[in-house]
């Protein structure tokens, strides 16, 4: 290395090493003017590669819908602990003209308005007065994913935790493939509340999406959703897709599975 880049080298170390104890750097790199805080080297940043950013949510409800399938969902506790589980189930909700969409006829109101915003914004709404449900938007005028099941990948005893403080005493403890087979299931399981409602999973720092593996063989089942009687004829579309034979499904549909493989 030639003496005048060495003295340069040597002038920003310490340069940086000011900066992390706190001191003046003034004096450090003598009459050059080098911006330090803004060089990538020096930032201690971390970029991470995995989590999905806000372009994947960009795409039409569907498409996003059965995008989602395999992909890591990833909840930052207070403490620092990861809890970590694959997306295996989802439900599509178009917004407009779909009857069962929390959306429909293009209403916003102040409970959906999550539904409305960029692609990628969490909506968390509460059910029963107890209970949440956890949406992510997508392309299209109030549309969203809801998620409904998820399989442990990580923090499975703290899931377990989370779960058993909304459960009688006593009760049967619960499998690993229970702890988030279900829509409200999996916002206990991952502490998800009101709370999470609006945050961006693109830039938030206590939740997002991250790649799965990078073959994904599983067979996609498209069925009708669940609970949607109200919907009228858009509660049979087969506007739910789930990974067939994965034991974290909240339903399995026989007849669609069925019609699926005869089709095959």
């Amino acid at each position: 290395m030639a003496p005048r880049k060495r003295k340069f080298v040597t002038e920003v170390k310490a340069a940086s090493q000011a900066l992390d104890d706190g001191l003046p750097t003034e004096n450090c790199l003598e009459k050059k003017k080098v911006s330090v805080v803004s060089s990538k080297y020096f930032t201690g940043k971390k970029e991470d590669s995995s989590r999905l950013e806000s372009g994947f949510y960009n795409q039409p409800c569907i498409s996003l819908a059965k995008a989602l399938l395999g992909k890591i969902f990833v909840r930052r506790l207070a403490d620092g602990t990861e809890l970590r589980g694959r997306v295996v189930e989802t439900e599509a909700y178009l917004g407009g003209e779909d009857k069962a969409s929390h959306s429909f006829g293009g209403k916003q109101t102040e409970r959906n308005v999550a539904m409305f915003m960029v692609p990628g914004t969490l909506y968390v709404y509460q059910i029963y007065g107890i209970y949440f449900c956890m949406n992510i938007s997508s392309q299209g005028e109030g549309a969203a994913v809801l998620l409904r099941a998820l399989e442990p990948e990580q923090g499975q005893d703290r899931m377990r935790e989370l779960r058993d403080l909304r459960r009688k005493e006593n009760g049967k403890a619960l499998k690993e493939h229970e702890l988030c087979n279900g829509p409200s299931k999996l916002c206990q399981a991952l502490d998800i509340n009101k709370r999470f409602d609006k945050r961006d999973l693109a830039s938030d720092p206590d939740a997002w999406m991250e790649h799965g593996p990078e073959a994904v063989s599983d067979t996609t089942v498209s069925s009708a959703r669940i609970g949607v009687n109200y919907g009228e004829e858009w509660a049979k579309k087969p506007l739910r897709f789930y990974i067939q034979g994965n034991k974290c499904v909240s339903v399995v549909d026989k007849v669609a599975e069925a019609k699926m493989n005869a089709g095959s």
